[in-house]
């Protein structure tokens, strides 16, 4: 964008920054096999995003903040095949047992870590995320994961909708192509929540 662009935000008065308050939560957006696999749905920078996540997940777990998973998981007879799928039909090949769909490895989820299951982009719509957040009294909500441009970017607006600050750690989220990532990322500092490096999250 220009500066004459980037003015335009700021004259009217977007992007200004939440900040950290109150119980942090970590939630870890689709960082699955699938998405881990330029073969498959991946590709562009999310290899790093979850690299960088692998550090953030260690310092979370130290400090006993709350975290949450998400992943993609569709029925196997394809019952559950909605506008998403109809939309990107290979979707429907993210299943409950399809190695694709599981959690990456280095991102496994331990015990009393809530794993959401969803066949739509945002980790909030139809599930349980919500009220277990707010049971467990999170107010500021990291976020990490795939991919900027859906997924991720979906879970934020509705992460604000609920009522929760989200701050989106740069380097810990991915997209297959980096223009939709770095648009996403200007669009989400501008209007719904904190865009920050993760290094700022490790040195609190």
């Amino acid at each position: 964008m220009s500066t004459a662009e980037t003015q335009v935000y700021e004259r009217q008065g977007f992007g200004r920054s939440l900040g950290i308050q109150g119980q942090i939560g970590l939630l870890i957006v689709d960082f699955v096999n699938g998405f881990a696999d330029p073969a498959v749905f991946g590709g562009g920078n999310i290899p790093p995003a979850i690299a960088r996540t692998t550090e953030v997940l260690a310092k979370a777990r130290k400090r006993g903040w709350k975290v949450a998973h998400s992943r993609i998981v569709y029925a196997d007879d394809g019952s559950d095949g909605n506008i998403f799928s109809i939309k990107v039909p290979g979707m429907q090949t993210l299943t409950e047992r399809a190695a694709i769909s599981a959690i990456v490895p280095e991102l496994t989820p331990v015990e009393g870590e809530l794993v959401v299951r969803k066949t739509v982009p945002s980790a909030f719509f139809g599930t349980g995320l919500a009220p277990w957040l707010t049971q467990r009294g999170v107010e500021t909500l990291l976020i990490a994961g795939a991919t900027t441009s859906g997924c991720v970017r979906a879970s934020v607006v509705d992460a604000m909708c609920h009522g929760f600050r989200p701050v989106v750690m740069a380097d810990c989220v991915g997209d297959r192509a980096i223009g939709p990532h770095e648009a996403n990322l200007f669009d989400i500092a501008q209007k719904y929540g904190d865009v920050v490096p993760a290094e700022r999250i490790l040195a609190l």
